[in-house]
């Protein structure tokens, strides 16, 4: 083993001389992951709306609860606090009381509201029933005192409506859901989705674009010599895969634990996505030894890692969730490491699945690592035939 783990330390001492690994290895991909969840997560708490001004007023007050009794999640805020929050993507809607407004809402009277919406479509969502509750309270209030004109006090007012609305029945509209794809992502957070698809996508694009450094090896006479001594070609491959394999493993548990500290990723069973992590991070490993064996320019491995490692992912599910491929495309997916490495951590992450659970899709990726090792020992030894 001590040509092996020589080997692996030579390519870990190599990547980390390069800094610019650094940046598109550990800081780039949690910069993507916050990107896209602040544009296109949605949180599992449903739209947020924040309500500056008229602190203890009845409209403020009635306000509230029928946005709650809606299923949004209200907070008060300050104006300034609202506006950058909004702009930020913390917060939905962001809704502005005046005084004059909650003067006029006492008095039965047209009130004026300053909203502002969130650009994405959870805002916009937001926005519309933000819209809808504040029309059927105006309609409430205008009843309130139409009543109260007719010489009815405000207590009975109130009450003769609230009899009312528990009296009728209103009509409702039930949405089924026959595929079922709505209620597979229910309950991830607004980070969750995109934190799994970001790490398979980088950890596979980071593996093959490091096929390079096979090629620098092998142009500088590094694997020569080391073949001159008692090393054979397949313990100087899984010294490489090794080295890569570390490289790939940390940048996934890196990513795992960056991601659960600062945005909230629910990992589900810690140590069982961490397992995933590492037997996906073989496959990759073992991807780019292969494509470095095959390819003889480290400028074309560098193009041919990112290119097939961008399509591979999109096939996977890692830019468009496989729940929403039609049965040819699911069935294309199947033939990638990510679709497997995708689908365990899905379990883990949803399903609370135990070990038992995603033990064929842990067996699927092993095989896979496999079958690229070998090919990628049989590249290297025709590459250095073909060189002699």
């Amino acid at each position: 083993m001590n040509p092996v783990l020589a080997i692996a330390g030579v390519e870990l001492r190599r990547f980390f001389r390069d800094r610019s690994n650094i940046f598109f290895v550990f800081i780039f991909p949690l910069m993507l992951i916050l990107l896209l969840g602040i544009q296109f997560g949605v949180g599992s708490a449903g739209p947020i709306v924040a309500v500056a001004g008229g602190e203890g007023t009845p409209l403020a007050r009635d306000l509230t609860d029928r946005l709650k009794a809606e299923g949004l999640t209200v907070r008060p805020d300050t104006a300034s606090a609202v506006r950058r929050d909004v702009s930020r993507g913390s917060t939905d809607v962001g809704l502005f009381i005046s005084e004059q407004a909650g003067k006029a809402y006492d008095d039965a009277g047209p009130v004026e509201l300053e909203v502002l919406a969130a650009p994405d479509a959870s805002g916009q969502t937001a926005l519309q029933a933000v819209r809808a509750t504040v029309r059927d309270l105006g309609r409430t209030q205008l009843q309130l005192r139409a009543l109260m004109d007719g010489g009815v006090t405000e207590d009975a007012a109130r009450s003769a409506l609230a009899r009312t609305k528990t009296s009728t029945v209103e009509p409702t509209v039930q949405v089924v859901e026959s595929g079922g794809v709505s209620s597979e992502f229910r309950g991830l957070g607004r980070f969750d989705l995109g934190a799994a698809q970001q790490l398979l996508l980088f950890i596979f694009l980071s593996s093959l674009t490091g096929a390079a450094a096979l090629i620098q090896a092998r142009r500088y006479g590094v694997i020569s010599r080391a073949l001159a001594a008692p090393v054979t070609a397949a313990r100087t491959m899984t010294g490489l895969a090794l080295g890569r394999f570390a490289i790939a493993g940390v940048q996934g548990i890196y990513i795992l634990l960056g991601t659960a500290l600062l945005f909230g990723v629910d990992w589900g069973n810690l140590w069982l996505a961490m397992l995933v992590v590492g037997v996906f991070s073989l496959v990759a490993a073992a991807a780019a030894m292969a494509v470095g064996s095959m390819l003889d320019h480290d400028g074309a491995a560098t193009g041919v890692g990112i290119g097939l490692g961008l399509v591979v992912a999109g096939l996977g599910g890692c830019m468009v969730p496989p729940e929403f491929f039609s049965e040819p495309m699911a069935a294309v997916s199947r033939f990638t490491p990510h679709r497997w490495a995708y689908d365990a951590i899905a379990e883990v992450q949803r399903h609370e699945a135990a070990l038992p659970d995603i033990l064929p899709h842990l067996g699927v990726l092993a095989a896979m690592a496999a079958g690229l090792l070998v090919l990628g020992t049989w590249l290297l030894r025709r590459s250095l035939a073909r060189a002699l």
